[in-house]
């Protein structure tokens, strides 16, 4: 954790973040972005709950293929962390540990005082890069190689290393030693890594690879999915104020088959209901499912599932009149029905993503404004909930289709009228 004299970022948590918190207690800062390196196969990362709990932007390297919503991030990005003394953290895509592995430079008035190299440069070593996929564990070591010399090559030597794995770790290419603390100059004098040409580097690397741990093959995936945090609440009282983060699927629709259709496999879900009797009901249509006893749940008040002084999230609901009514620029519609649904009508200009393909599909919904339909404003409200929960600008259309058609929306397909003539 680091950060200024209000915010700090927090990078590659784990999963017992109490401590975490704690910490940024002491310091009375508030956590403004939790960051994460890779998705790590070693722990499994505490990150999506601790932004959740905070409200923090959640920064995942875009290529990771995740399937939370998260602040996707590139090569180059920048954020602010703390405005008062200028701290700002800039993205560096340093590949090797993983294909889409990001390190971190935090920056004072364009200097780096600090990187958080996550599993690419380590103390003497660097992170192993026979992790994802035998066949491109070469490949990936070279790219280790040239990670490291980018690293090299753009900090200032005093530049602060600050890795996520130490001496000991499996996911470590080696067990070099060096102590607990290092910069970029020590590093230049005494990481494999830059000491040896890249063939020599590569040739030893993959020959000192070491046993992995077993369970490393299912941390990987455990962190590409994350625990789902679902409202079971109605989408009226959802859109008024919920936890950020957090899914609603309406214990009164179709909960079962919409959950099922959505969730990754085998995901921890947390339930929150206004009532015992809705999640008692809830755990029984989901048992059916295959979805087990949820990991935790609370009932009552959203206000009192947030920590003290700690904002509850909320999102607009309109009508398709108010949606006709509307200037187009900067609004993107998005029709989430499925084929079949869309195939008798649809509204002119608008995207069309159904709802239980949109989770792994979010990047590909335009930029603006997203007012979001369905056919009665249901699968709008799980939707709506999605793009939420990712950061996105959205509008739930809460209203039947209809309606659309009265407002003079919707545009038939030639199908559709030859069918109507018939």
């Amino acid at each position: 954790m680091a950060g200024g004299e209000r915010t700090a970022v927090v990078v590659d948590p784990p999963r017992d973040i109490d401590g975490v918190i704690a910490a940024a207690a002491r310091r009375g800062v508030r956590i403004s972005h939790v960051v994460e390196a890779h998705v790590h196969n070693d722990y499994v990362t505490g990150g999506l709950e601790l932004a959740r709990l905070t409200g923090a932007a959640y920064l995942v390297p875009a290529g990771a293929r995740v399937s939370y919503a998260r602040v996707p991030v590139h090569d180059g990005d920048r954020h602010e962390i703390d405005a008062a003394t200028g701290l700002v953290l800039r993205a560096l895509a340093t590949p090797g540990h993983t294909p889409h592995h990001t390190s971190y430079a935090l920056e004072r008035e364009g200097s780096a005082v600090a990187v958080f190299t996550g599993g690419s440069l380590l103390i003497g070593t660097v992170g192993r890069p026979d992790l994802v996929e035998p066949r491109l564990t070469e490949d990936l070591a070279r790219a280790q190689h040239a990670s490291a010399h980018r690293l090299a090559a753009e900090l200032p030597d005093e530049t602060a290393v600050l890795p996520t794995h130490c001496f000991g770790s499996f996911c470590a290419s080696s067990q070099a030693g060096g102590g607990e603390t290092t910069t970029i100059g020590k590093e230049k004098a005494n990481n494999e890594a830059l000491v040896r040409d890249i063939d020599t580097f590569v040739a030893d690397l993959l020959a000192g690879l070491d046993d992995v741990p077993a369970y490393y093959a299912h941390l990987g995936p455990a962190n590409a999915a994350g625990e789902w945090v679902v409202d079971l609440r109605h989408r009226v009282a959802f859109a008024a104020g919920h936890v950020a983060g957090s899914f609603n699927f309406e214990a009164g629709g179709q909960l079962a088959t919409y959950l099922a259709w959505l969730i990754p496999w085998g995901r921890p879900v947390t339930l929150l209901a206004e009532s015992a009797e809705q999640l008692a009901a809830a755990q029984r249509e989901l048992v059916r499912v295959g979805i087990e006893r949820p990991a935790a749940a609370a009932t009552g008040d959203p206000a009192h599932w947030v920590p003290e002084d700690t904002a509850l999230a909320s999102l607009p609901r309109a009508t398709f009149a108010e949606l006709a009514e509307r200037p187009r620029d900067g609004v993107v519609v998005l029709d989430v029905r499925r084929a079949s649904e869309r195939s008798g009508g649809f509204v002119e200009g608008s995207v069309h993503i159904p709802v239980h393909t949109l989770r792994p599909r979010l990047d590909e919904v335009p930029a603006g404004q997203v007012w979001v339909h369905c056919a009665g404003g249901m699968r709008a409200a799980i939707a709506a909930s999605l793009l939420d929960a990712g950061g996105r600008d959205v509008v739930a259309v809460d209203d039947s289709f209809d309606a659309a058609v009265r407002a003079g929306l919707v545009v038939r397909t030639r199908e559709d009228e030859q069918e109507r003539a018939a």
